[in-house]
This record gives structure tokens, C-alpha cells and sequence, in this order.
């Protein structure tokens, strides 16, 4: 096949799929997921091919695989595919971790009621992400950003007959809209002032002439961010990515390891040369906020997808700040194994949930070690991964973040150390609470492990979990992206380690044989703030009652006795008054009428010669 149209194959299969799903296959369960399956296989199998076939020597000029698409005035506007590095490492991930989940929905998903639509809504939501990766312009991007947000809308909220999800989809949808309106801000003020939206040729333009921005550089660049902390949960919006966790299991997976919240970092990667320093210091300080505080919400949840949803809050963080400090490779590299561990830890969760019947507290669980011998130790190895214990994936990537920070700024490098030992706390919190302690409930007598269509891709991820750090990712990345300037190196794994052993003992001190959390018996006060995760909820809730709240109740006030009653009523009445006396005036009486016609004739002289 001719290499130029892989990546056209790549992107709409999945896209003919889910129409297909809904046009014609809705009543038939087994013909929806094949086809939802085979599509995303095939973009997969051919994403490998491409792969093989370019290198960064011999990659093809990305511009030259464009359809003309519009013209208006002077904005051309092209349908393009963009291969380089960057996207076709994306492709693998995308379409590798994006398998793995469809095989598992198959049979994750079998007993549901919506099981074709829930199909193909999947396959849309590949397709969408794919034409995120394989994007050429600002304006292709920001339609399969939409489509993106659209996608995880239906999927969120796929059980929508329950009020929590129906919530969930739609804070998720408003919240992005918000980091979205930012983001065509930021798109419109980059077409104005460099007068494309091409993003070869405006890196073209700014390696060119750095100041072409002039003194819009930083504004542009930080409207832009705007659309990754939407769509990537940063603070302040980061509120709706843990609510998400009320779709199905494999939704949360899609979503957290390699597709909707990889955008934003992915985009970031993807218009690095937009950025200025001063808007790049903003990038890093939002990233390490966000994981500062994801990772001490994690402390005090006990939902198992909510702590794993925290923890993907985190670690966005982590990649949101390597890129701020103009390390955007280290920040990809992260993502790309983030999405191997992450992916492999969702899905685990949904094991464990399906196993014990859609139980989530993690307080009910306990001692699933030996229920489930294959989810526990591909959890177990995910878990150390996201830890950063050598030699998995994870320690790579993390130490390669760490060594980033402590080069080029020692207040993040400590929050980065932190938020490491804190992570190993958490996420072994959860593993000796669920796995290894005592039962706390009779949910695990009648768990028992999953089919092997839900255990074999949680055994291809942790394959990709343990080799992904020998693979040559970071170079890949660097290749395209540049060497970032880093610290030394062995301080960083010295630190990273000693995070891990630290975080490690507290865990096992406080929770290996715990039947309840004791945080919460020493300071309630600290646990009641984690666990209702620094009220962001309820202060935006009030924020929006005392703006938009209102503003809408005076809107309502205007629009109840000014519009309706004064303007509207009002000349209703008037009228009504006056029909009212004319029809006085029609008595059939004809003295009647010849006193009206003189007194009408005296008024009108008068008014002449007055």
C-alpha cells in the first residue's frame, strides 16, 4: 500500500466504523464490536507499518500529504496529514492502548443494554483523537478537538439514565468549553498577527523571525494553553475529570491513559515554538500545582477509579510542567508510558469491580490477592511503574521529568519529589487496602477472576509496561522535539528512589492491615479537606450563583415585569383600553354621530386658524 495513504486509512477507519455501528448494526452485538474492534486492529497494524517505514532520516516532508479544503479571502485552510516523529509515535500509542481497551469493552460491557452505541461511540472517539495526532493546522485540530469533547460526552455519560452521569457528561462538556474559548482566542490572535494557521509555516515564520509575534507572543501562547487546561484537567479546571469516572470502566481507561487527556500535552508538544519564556513559566508552575494537588486528593478517596482518576491528574501535571520548562520530549516520553501503566491500571480496576459485582469502595474489598492472581500482579507491576522503580517504563520517564526540574528550577524539583512520594504512598495505600490486607466485607467470597478477554490485554499492557523504557521512545521524541537541558541525573534518581521508600514504609506502616482508614481519627480536619478535594466543587458552585446565578435572576426580573408586563402587557392593554372606547363612540345613534362629526370639525378649524 502506497505509504501516503496509510495515514488516510489510519484516520477514518475508525470513523467508518461507528457509522456503520449506528446506521445499520444497532440491533446486532457481536456485528458492532467486530467492526468497532477491526477498525481500531487495523489502524494499529498499519500505524506499525508506517512506522517501520519512516524514520527520521527518511520521513517524507510533513506538508505534502494536504487536500485543498478552504479558501476565504486570504485564509487557505487544507485538510492535511502531518507525519513526523511526534504524530507517529502518537499513532502507536493511540491506536496500541485503544485496541487493548476495545477487546477488553467486549467483553467488559457484554451484559449491557447499550452495547452497540456504547461501540460506537468508541469508535468516534479514536477518530477523533487520531485527527488530533495527524492534524497540519490550528483549525483541523480544534474541529477534532470538539469531536474529541463531544465523543467523551456520550461515553461519560453512556448510562444516562442515572443523574450522576447525566452530571458528569455534561460538567465535563461545560468545563472544556471554557479552556475551548480560550483556545480559538488564542488561534484567531496567532492567524491575525502571522497571518496563517499552518503549523509549518508559522514554525517556518518564528524560527524566521522570533519577534513576528511581537508583543502578542505571550498572550497568544498562553490563550492557547487555555485549550490544555481544559482538555488536559489542569488547575483550575482539573474539576471534571474525576467525576468522568461515572462511565463504564473502559471509558475511564480510553480517556486517562492515551487519548483525551493526552491531547492537551500532545498540542502543547505539537506549537511548542509559540511559546514564550514568561508564558512558558506560567505552563510549569499550573503543572506542578495541578499535581501538587491531585496527588494529596489521592491521599483521602476511597472509590478505586477516583484514586486512579487523581493520580492521572498528577501526572498530567508532571508532563504540563516538563513542558514549561522547555522540556517538551521528556513530557511526550512520559505521556507514552503513562498511557501503557495507566491504561493497565484502569482496566485492572475494572476487574477487580467486575469481580466483585460494581463494588468501588475500596473499604469493601480486601484480600484479592488470591481471587485474582492475574489482575493483582499486573496491577501490582503498573503500580511500581507509576512509582518509578526500575527497570519498568515509569522510572525512566519520571526521573527523565525530575532531572528536568532540578536543571532548571529546584522550588518545582521539590514539588516534583513530593508529589512522587506521595504517589508510592497512595497507590500502595490502595494496593494493601484492596489486594493484600484482611477482607472487610463478604464481597470477596464469590469474586472470581476475569474471563481472558479482560485478562489478555491487562497481559499486553504490563508487556508494555516493562519493555517501553529499552524501546528508544526518548530518542524518538528528542529527535524531533530537541535535547532539553537537564540536571544531574543521579541526583534525580537518588531523590526519585528515596520518594518511593518513603512513601513506600507509610503505606505499609499505616495500611497493610488496616480494616479502616486511621487519617482520618488523627486529623479530621486535613481529611475531610482531601477528601472533599479542597472544595473546588462547592466554591465554584457558589462562584457561579453569585455571577452567573445572578445575573440570571436578574435577567429573569428584567425580562418577568419589564419585557413581559411593561412592554408587552402594557401595549396589550393600551390597546385594549383604546378598542374599549372607541367602541363607545359606535352607538347606532345618528344625533350621536352628527355631534362627533361637528365637534371634530370645530377642534380641526380651531387647530387651523388657532
Amino acid at each position: 500500500m502506497n505509504t501516503h495513504a496509510l495515514p488516510w486509512f489510519i484516520l477514518f477507519l475508525p470513523l467508518v466504523a461507528a457509522a456503520v455501528i449506528a446506521l445499520f448494526t444497532q440491533r446486532n452485538k457481536t456485528a458492532s464490536a467486530a467492526l468497532s474492534i477491526a477498525a481500531v486492529l487495523t489502524s494499529f497494524v498499519l500505524s506499525v507499518v508506517l512506522f517501520t517505514k519512516l524514520s527520521a532520516e527518511t520521513l517524507p516532508d510533513p506538508e505534502t500529504f494536504n487536500l485543498p479544503w478552504l479558501h476565504v479571502g486570504n485564509l487557505y485552510i487544507d485538510f492535511g496529514i502531518k507525519l513526523d516523529q511526534l504524530s507517529l509515535l502518537m499513532l502507536l500509542v493511540v491506536t496500541g492502548v485503544g485496541s487493548a481497551i476495545h477487546i477488553y469493552s467486549f467483553g467488559y460491557m457484554q451484559e449491557d443494554r447499550g452495547f452497540s452505541r456504547y461501540f460506537a461511540s468508541l469508535s468516534l472517539f479514536t477518530f477523533s483523537m487520531l485527527g488530533i495526532v495527524l492534524a497540519a493546522n490550528f483549525v483541523q485540530m480544534f474541529i477534532f478537538w470538539e469531536l474529541v469533547g463531544l465523543s467523551s460526552y456520550l461515553l461519560i455519560g453512556h448510562w444516562f439514565e442515572r443523574p450522576s452521569a447525566a452530571e458528569a457528561c455534561k460538567k465535563a462538556f461545560l468545563t472544556n468549553r471554557v479552556g475551548d474559548f480560550g483556545f480559538l482566542l488564542g488561534i484567531l490572535l496567532v492567524w491575525s498577527t502571522l497571518d496563517s494557521i499552518n503549523f509549518g509555516t508559522l514554525a517556518d515564520t518564528l524560527k524566521a523571525n522570533p519577534a513576528a509575534l511581537g508583543g502578542a507572543a505571550t498572550a497568544a501562547g498562553l490563550l492557547i494553553f487555555c485549550g490544555c487546561v481544559g482538555k488536559s484537567a489542569q488547575f483550575p479546571l482539573h474539576v471534571w475529570l474525576p467525576d468522568a469516572m461515572e462511565g463504564p470502566t473502559p471509558v475511564s481507561a480510553l480517556i486517562h491513559a492515551a487519548t483525551m487527556v493526552a491531547a492537551g500535552v500532545y498540542m502543547l508538544c505539537r506549537v511548542f515554538f509559540l511559546f514564550t519564556p514568561d508564558a512558558l513559566m506560567v505552563i510549569a508552575w499550573i503543572g506542578g500545582i495541578t499535581a501538587l494537588l491531585a496527588a494529596l486528593m489521592a491521599v483521602q478517596q476511597s472509590d478505586i477509579k477516583r484514586i486512579l482518576a487523581y493520580s492521572t491528574l498528577s501526572q498530567l501535571g508532571y508532563m504540563v510542567m516538563a513542558v514549561g520548562l522547555s522540556g517538551p520530549a521528556p513530557a511526550m516520553y512520559h505521556l507514552s508510558t503513562h498511557a501503557f501503566f495507566k491504561a493497565l491500571l484502569f482496566l485492572g480496576a475494572g476487574s477487580v469491580i467486575h469481580a466483585l459485582h460494581h463494588e468501588q469502595d475500596i473499604w469493601k474489598m480486601g484480600g484479592l490477592k488470591a481471587k485474582l492472581p492475574i489482575t493483582f500482579a499486573t496491577f501490582l507491576l503498573a503500580t511500581l511503574a507509576l512509582c518509578g522503580v526500575p527497570p519498568l517504563s515509569g522510572y525512566f520517564s519520571k526521573d527523565e521529568i525530575l532531572a528536568l526540574a532540578l536543571g532548571n528550577n529546584k522550588a518545582l524539583f521539590a514539588i516534583a519529589v513530593f508529589v512522587a512520594m506521595l504517589t508510592t504512598f497512595y497507590m500502595f495505600r490502595l494496593v494493601f487496602v484492596a489486594f493484600t490486607g484482611p477482607a472487610k466485607s463478604q464481597a470477596r467470597d464469590h469474586a472470581h477472576e476475569s474471563p481472558p478477554v479482560m485478562t489478555w490485554p491487562l497481559v499486553f499492557l504490563a508487556a508494555l509496561t516493562a519493555v517501553a523504557g529499552f524501546v528508544g521512545i526518548k530518542e524518538r521524541y528528542i529527535s524531533v522535539l530537541g535535547k532539553p537541558t537537564l540536571g544531574n541525573h543521579n541526583v534525580a534518581v537518588a531523590f526519585g528512589l528515596g520518594a518511593f521508600a518513603i512513601g513506600l514504609i507509610a503505606a505499609w506502616t499505616l495500611y497493610r492491615k488496616a480494616l479502616s482508614d486511621p487519617i482520618p481519627a488523627v486529623s479530621p480536619g486535613v481529611a475531610s479537606l482531601l477528601r472533599n478535594k479542597f472544595y473546588f466543587d462547592e466554591l465554584y458552585a457558589k462562584l457561579i450563583a453569585c455571577t452567573q446565578g445572578a445575573l440570571a435572576t436578574v435577567v429573569d426580573w428584567f425580562d418577568r415585569w419589564i419585557i413581559a408586563w411593561l412592554v408587552v402587557r402594557g401595549t396589550h392593554g393600551t390597546t385594549e383600553l383604546t378598542g374599549m372606547a372607541l367602541r363607545l363612540l359606535q352607538t347606532g345613534n345618528l344625533q350621536t354621530y352628527a355631534f362627533v362629526l361637528v365637534a371634530g370639525v370645530v377642534v380641526l378649524l380651531y387647530v387651523v386658524l388657532g
